[in-house]
């Protein structure tokens, strides 16, 4: 299976039955993305999101410095950037087809039909947290350095940052303190604010908990996860009536599956169920 996935910058594994593993691998650059590295990590993401050997996914970054120091800036200044044309027209619809495309790489985590949690650790600059915060559920070790960084490069955050991070928070005042200042903050101040929802003292014992966590989900009806994924991200940006409207719509479906009843069945007996691949 891992065979299937080879990807430059980036390593698949697959730790344990239905749990998948990317690693962002670029450490001798604090894993800092050029735009080869998101195009490829969409693409992972979405195989993903459909191998019905998988039903949750595990982000890391290799080494020990970093998650990611976010967008390779020298790069970046090489490539699309620096390619402009005389006329503003035709320069920002470059630009603008540029930006779309690098977000809906980014937004490929949020839309994936498997729950993925991220692990930072170390430097986990503006795109960590872009990237990040596309994931489901965010654990990071003691000492990771979070830093809402694109002011410090003279852009406003344009990957998604601005609009998952007071949703994610609901603190609006510390959402402006630190995408207005790109200051460094640390794992307590993440916890405390609620940007992550575990704290662990080093990266290993950190990815260590998110595959315990990851392999309890995946031991989950792939029916049932799918859909309260798919119901929490749609709730969240709407009123609690379309919310339920959706539910009720989505679950006059998948409330006929097999599943529930090999789950209300287990409970009765006292076994696990072992639910089919989807």
């Amino acid at each position: 299976m891992a065979e299937k996935y080879e990807y430059e910058y980036f390593n698949v594994t697959f730790p344990v039955e239905y749990v998948a593993h990317i690693e962002i691998s670029r450490p001798e650059k604090l894993n800092a993305f050029i735009e080869k590295m998101w195009l490829n990590l969409s693409v992972i993401v979405k195989r993903l999101s459909h191998d019905p050997n998988v039903r949750s996914i595990i982000l890391t970054g290799a080494g020990d410095r970093a998650f990611t120091a976010g967008l390779d800036v020298q790069a970046a200044s090489q490539g699309t950037l620096s390619q402009g044309s005389s006329d503003t027209a035709r320069t920002a619809t470059a630009l603008r087809r540029h930006i779309f495309e690098f977000q809906d790489c980014i937004t490929a985590l949020e839309k994936c039909e498997k729950p993925i949690i991220a692990v930072l650790h170390g430097v986990s600059y503006g795109l960590a947290l872009d990237l990040s915060l596309s994931c489901d559920i965010r654990l990071c070790a003691a000492d990771t350095r979070f830093s809402v960084k694109e002011v410090d490069i003279g852009i406003a955050a344009d990957i998604g940052t601005l609009s998952r991070l007071p949703k994610a928070v609901g603190n609006f005042s510390w959402v402006k303190d630190v995408a207005l200042s790109a200051r460094i903050f640390g794992s307590a101040e993440a916890e405390k604010v609620g940007l992550v929802s575990g704290v662990y003292g080093g990266k290993a014992e950190a990815v260590s908990e998110a595959l315990k966590l990851a392999t309890l989900i995946a031991s989950k009806s792939p029916v049932a996860v799918q859909g309260t994924k798919e119901l929490l991200n749609y709730s969240r940006d709407r009123s609690v009536e379309e919310g339920l409207r959706y539910t009720a719509i989505w679950n006059q479906a998948m409330l006929q599956t097999k599943d529930m009843k090999d789950a209300m069945l287990s409970g009765l007996q006292k076994k696990t169920p072992k639910f089919s691949k989807l």
